[in-house]
């Protein structure tokens, strides 16, 4: 009797290291800058789970997050690690390294020219932005299982990936939650950028109410403020919408 096995999904076989060693004054003199200006403004729009994970973590102005330290502690409060990549890496491979608790991050960061945009995430986005919020305990399990459902689904059936990634997109990169003392932010892509903070909350983009169906039939556009976000009104609605997906999937 022969046996069918899935593929498995596509990984990272070699990680790269950060070597801290690389980092030139002009470098932690932008890390300061980004840092500086970012946590002046956070206060009263960034969520609680965000300005706590900043404390949780210890990341301050004074020198770019040196992985070989943050790992011990990040991997103590949830289990998670950060992992060097070069750049962006394929959806599989990301959600894969979400399900085995590895968060890619790499270890460039832009140049004062570049503090207002860039074409693709550096540090600052992926370790400033991600890192906080990982230090929770609900979030980290809440994208651990995400990572695991966007690589089980999409291995039955590759047009599944598309709708993990939007829930991601709209959650973990560019969500907005509702808290009791008013409209906050906790998406990475959000939290590490100085003026889609303030675009976000402002009078322009579009808010809804979080909804997995308003998620998963909205497309979006990587190059260019978001025109719309979506609200939660507590933590809880993203494990129980990736539930909801589940079971749609096994249906």
């Amino acid at each position: 009797m022969m046996t069918a096995f899935a593929p498995a999904a596509p990984s990272v076989q070699h990680f790269l290291a950060q070597d801290y060693s690389h980092y030139t004054a002009a470098d932690q003199h932008v890390w300061q800058l980004l840092f500086d200006r970012q946590m002046a403004l956070l206060p009263g729009r960034a969520s609680d789970a965000f300005l706590d994970g900043i404390r949780r973590i210890g990341f301050t102005r004074e020198a770019i997050p040196d992985f070989r330290q943050v790992n011990p502690l990040l991997q103590q409060l949830t289990g998670w690690e950060l992992v060097v990549v070069p750049g962006i890496v394929d959806d599989m491979v990301f959600f894969g390294l979400l399900a085995e608790k590895k968060f890619p991050a790499t270890t460039w960061l832009r140049t004062l020219e570049q503090l207002d945009y860039l074409e693709e995430p550096d540090m600052f986005h992926d370790v400033f932005g991600h890192l906080p919020l990982l230090t929770d305990a609900g979030f980290a399990d809440f994208l651990q299982r995400l990572g695991e459902a966007a690589v089980h689904h999409s291995l039955r059936w590759p047009g599944n990936l598309e709708l993990f990634t939007r829930l991601y997109w709209f959650t973990a990169e560019f969500g907005l939650i509702q808290q009791p003392d008013g409209l906050r932010i906790y998406g990475a892509g959000l939290l590490s950028s100085h003026g889609e903070v303030r675009f976000s909350l402002g009078q322009e983009p579009v808010r809804l109410p979080f909804t997995l169906d308003g998620v998963l039939e909205t497309p979006f556009e990587k190059d260019k403020f978001q025109d719309l976000y979506f609200v939660l009104d507590h933590m809880e609605q993203l494990p129980e919408s990736l539930a909801q997906l589940q079971a749609r999937l096994l249906e």
